[in-house]
């Protein structure tokens, strides 16, 4: 099945983006539409498998302050801490090379904080 949003990047194109990130791993620990994705067991991407309007995204905190003032379709992490967390629209408002770009930088945040031998592990 082809879940997709009008106009934007669609769900299964932005999964095939996340796995192909060393590490990936995909839970379901809130309820079975909210899809996690983590690397070393944290973290660094959420979206509604249901309804994919968004995805919550890691951030350096002020990368985050001036993407949102830049972007309308980039707002504080929605249910997450809004210092750390953006919710980056997938409804179109945001061109897909930058939607992949702040993955790469959500999941390099949490690489970077990992201890040395976890991210060892990543490099093998």
């Amino acid at each position: 099945m082809r879940f997709f949003v009008p106009f934007g990047m669609h769900l299964d194109e932005l999964l095939q983006f996340c796995f192909a990130l060393k590490g990936t791993t995909e839970h379901f620990p809130f309820d079975e539409r909210t899809l996690v994705l983590k690397v070393q067991g944290k973290m660094y991407a959420l979206v509604d498998v249901d309804e994919p309007t968004g995805i919550n995204l890691k951030c350096d905190p002020e990368r985050a302050v001036e993407l949102r003032e830049r972007c309308d379709g980039i707002q504080p992490g929605y249910h997450m801490n809004k210092k750390h967390w953006n919710t980056v629209s997938l409804l179109g408002q945001i061109d897909d090379s930058l939607i992949k770009e702040l993955i790469v930088h959500s999941y390099d945040q949490i690489v970077s904080s990992l201890p040395k031998k976890l991210r060892d592990e990543l490099a093998d």
